[in-house]
């Protein structure tokens, strides 16, 4: 089946691909700092304190407005 691609107001990251990986996140973090006007050394330090869950929360916290993280 082909099917039209869906828009979504929200970027979606498929957390088991990928772009879920750690390296991406923390880049995407920083892309995302920067526009926002955010202190990306300290959402950086936030995300790294801990596992990869802690990680994920850190930028949901930061970044779930506009992003949709997926599992």
């Amino acid at each position: 089946m082909i099917r039209e691609k869906k828009q979504s107001e929200y970027e979606i990251i498929d957390l088991t691909g990928p772009q879920g990986n750690a390296h991406y996140l923390m880049g995407r973090a920083i892309v995302y700092s920067k526009q926002l006007g955010l202190d990306s050394d300290s959402i950086l330090k936030d995300m790294k304190s801990s596992d990869y869950d802690n990680l994920i929360k850190v930028f949901d916290k930061h970044f779930g407005s506009f992003v949709v993280l997926e599992r």
